[in-house]
């Protein structure tokens, strides 16, 4: 009588939940291709929304600034007259640089008899404008 054992099979750890290096890897890839692609479209529109912001706060400036000339008949002496006088609520930040103390003013042009005062606002940065001109220029 010949008995037949069974082979043992070898005992193995139960399976643990969770993922392969490989999984992991191509998920990351796929992070990655994604973010590729996004991170410009993002700074892009960074770069867009801060030249919006610059041109409506000039636009504002500059609307208060005729407010004012057309009320008091002369120029504001500065930016800060704006706000005492409540033409402007505060003085708006330069987007580009980050401060309210950066704008550069002008002065009214000699044909007028006060000749002192603030014309005209620009930005005080030398940065360039995605267009190629100077935010300083605007």
């Amino acid at each position: 009588m010949v008995s037949r054992v069974k082979p043992l099979k070898p005992r193995t750890a139960p399976r643990q939940p969770g993922f392969t290096v490989i999984e992991l890897l191509v998920v990351l890839a796929a992070l990655a291709l994604l973010l590729s692609v996004a991170a410009p479209r993002y700074m892009q529109h960074l770069e867009r929304a801060r030249d919006t912001a610059m041109r409506h706060n000039l636009h504002e400036m500059r609307n208060a600034i005729d407010q004012f000339y057309s009320d008091q008949g002369r120029y504001p002496a500065t930016l800060a007259e704006l706000v005492e006088r409540r033409y402007l609520r505060a003085i708006p930040l330069d987007p580009v640089t980050g401060r309210a103390d950066t704008w550069q003013t002008v002065l009214p042009r000699s044909g007028n008899a006060e000749g002192e005062g603030v014309y005209d606002v620009h930005s005080g940065t030398k940065d360039l404008a995605p267009d190629g001109s100077l935010y300083a220029t605007w």
